[in-house]
């Protein structure tokens, strides 16, 4: 008699709800973080998406472990600088690492080896590297060539350049056009082309097309 109905209760009960289910739904949905004065609010599966994370063990393991602290509205304190917290937040909620351009990776990843996030540490490790080799090769020089040409030669030259170069400006200097003779407007082109990106610094010049025009030139 009594047992079966305490047993279908158990049963019921027991299938169900997670291992944490003794807390109210929104309780144990929502949770606020004080970082250094400044609210963040987040779930608890976000949190948790690192099982070794200090959020992980702070949110979702919450007993005497840390010790953890919270203010007068019930968030908990971590004292941390909060402007770095944002990209870590985002990456547990999407796993994109995304840093604005005025935060530094440095301080980025100073928070996510506080907060013990492996795999964000990683993708911190190997940003901060990838801006350093583009930074060692230093800044970036153009090298800039201006080609004289006729109107009628405007596309061979523009389609005869090499790989590499690329057109940055055309500039008309022949104002007055002779009809009944061979005469026709003449142009001055101006191609460029980054200096690092070719083979130990060696600028290749434009093609033989393109450098005849450019030899053409040479009388102005």
């Amino acid at each position: 008699g009594p047992p079966s109905p305490r047993g279908a209760g158990a049963g019921s009960a027991g299938a169900l709800p997670p291992p944490g289910a003794a807390r109210p739904p929104a309780a144990s949905k929502w949770v606020r973080l004080n970082v250094g004065g400044t609210y963040f609010v987040s779930t608890r599966q976000t949190l948790c998406r690192e099982p070794k994370s200090f959020l992980c063990r702070l949110c979702c393991q919450d007993g005497p472990e840390l010790g953890s602290d919270k203010d007068e509205t019930g968030a908990y304190l971590i004292d941390r600088d909060p402007t770095y917290f944002g990209p870590i937040l985002n990456y547990l909620r999407h796993g994109k690492l995304i840093i604005n351009k005025e935060l530094a990776e440095e301080g980025v990843l100073e928070e996510a080896e506080f907060y013990n996030i492996a795999s964000l540490v990683r993708l911190v490790k190997e940003r901060i590297r990838d801006n350093e080799n583009r930074t060692s090769q230093g800044p970036v020089k153009h090298v800039y060539r201006v080609l004289q040409c006729q109107e009628e030669e405007l596309t061979q030259m523009v389609s005869t350049m090499s790989d590499g170069w690329k057109f940055e400006q055309l500039i008309s200097i022949g104002s007055s056009y002779n009809y009944g003779n061979e005469d026709q407007a003449e142009f001055l082109c101006v191609v460029s082309r980054e200096l690092n990106n070719s083979t130990n610094g060696i600028v290749k010049e434009p093609s033989e097309k393109a450098k005849i025009l450019q030899e053409r030139g040479s009388r102005m």
